[in-house]
């Protein structure tokens, strides 16, 4: 279980980083990035929806699942869909 956490966390860094270049692309700030990103926080928060928990992956700290996973829900159902895909490979691929 620990080496799909570390997996888990690598994916899910990954995906926050490159989201987050994209507030400013080009040299300017493009506000549609940040309006998205608080919208997905803001449902995420209110329906306590945390993908991090469906995982069995849990914080010491409240509501920082659910943050995270509004971030990650700004970013569009394909980017969801293709994130389950690829956690759900991993917990299932055998750790050596």
């Amino acid at each position: 279980m620990q080496i799909f956490t570390l997996l888990f966390a690598a994916i899910i860094v990954e995906g926050l980083i490159t989201y987050f270049k994209n507030i400013f692309l080009n040299g300017k700030f493009q506000w549609q990035q940040l309006a998205a990103m608080i919208i997905g926080v803001t449902v995420a928060v209110v329906y306590n929806v945390d993908i991090f928990a469906m995982f069995g992956v849990t914080s010491t700290i409240p509501f920082v699942g659910s943050v995270l996973s509004g971030i990650l829900i700004s970013r569009g159902s394909n980017y969801i869909f293709d994130l389950f895909k690829q956690l759900t490979t991993a917990k299932e691929t055998p750790t050596v």
